[in-house]
């Protein structure tokens, strides 16, 4: 299906697409990780665009939102900021509801949209979801500060991606992310880094408030960083459901797409 949007609202900024099924349809609305873009969610397009409305975004800085870095010059990033202009993409659509899927960090900010205006989520699909940085992936984050003044920022990223997804049935995802993070301007991904140190806080924050909308966390068997975290998470919250994909790690929409996209619009399905 062809998209039926596809122009940088002037004021919503970011860069999207809409793919319209009908006017009655449910929306879905796709939300990439840091260094990547909305050709990550590729292989969900059509699968999902036969049953929903779809939006998908690029974030600031990121994809086709890569030369709208001038119009935050000056100005530090947080995760409501970011978040903030998802919604008012949103608003220049006038989608008074969505359905909302999301990859990696991208699965923080959603949780961080429920917060700002839960009455906009009709639910959540969390893909290699973080709920919260263990040691390791604390390590991680440390070497990404300390070395990243003095490493050239792709062989930090590449390192840091096969650290993420380091098995063979992962690499057309590491292609995928590392493609997409050369397109990044390094002044524009440095400020994204800078974020990370509220993750922690913010995570414990979204764990306590337990929003009340019905969610699913799809991870794959091989998320070696986040997918026990992501367990215990569930274990707590009556309105979560985790389904783990076989065969798959952190980017399970690519690593395998069928099973994700079955499991996905069928919960969906089943709210909308």
């Amino acid at each position: 299906m062809e998209p039926s949007g596809n122009t940088p609202a002037p004021d919503a900024r970011l860069f999207y697409k809409t793919y319209l099924k009908s006017p009655d349809a449910p929306w879905v609305t796709f939300i990439h990780g840091v260094g990547g873009s909305s050709i990550i969610w590729f292989k969900q397009i059509r699968d999902f665009s036969t049953h929903f409305n779809v939006l998908v975004v690029d974030l600031r800085g990121h994809g086709r939102s890569r030369d709208l870095f001038s119009a935050y010059m000056g100005r530090e990033y947080t995760f409501e900021d970011v978040s903030l202009d998802v919604l008012a993409v949103l608003d220049h659509l006038d989608i008074r509801k969505s359905h909302f899927v999301g990859v990696s960090l991208g699965t923080i900010l959603i949780r961080v949209i429920a917060e700002i205006d839960p009455q906009r989520v009709e639910s959540m699909v969390l893909a290699g979801a973080i709920t919260r940085l263990n040691i390791r992936s604390r390590f991680l984050v440390w070497v990404a500060k300390v070395f990243k003044p003095v490493i050239p920022f792709m062989w930090l990223y590449r390192l840091l991606a096969r650290i993420l997804m380091p098995n063979k049935r992962h690499k057309e995802s590491r292609y995928l992310f590392i493609k997409e993070a050369q397109k990044i301007y390094r002044r524009e991904i440095n400020r994204w880094f800078k974020l990370l140190k509220d993750v922690n806080p913010l995570l414990q924050y979204q764990v306590e408030q337990n929003p009340r909308i019905p969610t699913l966390y799809l991870m794959g068997d091989e998320d070696h960083l986040f997918l026990h975290p992501v367990k215990e998470l569930v274990a707590r919250n009556e309105l979560a459901t985790l389904i783990t994909i076989e065969n798959s790690g952190h980017v399970c929409n690519v690593d395998q797409p069928m099973a994700f996209n079955h499991h996905a619009i069928g919960f969906i399905n089943g709210r909308s």
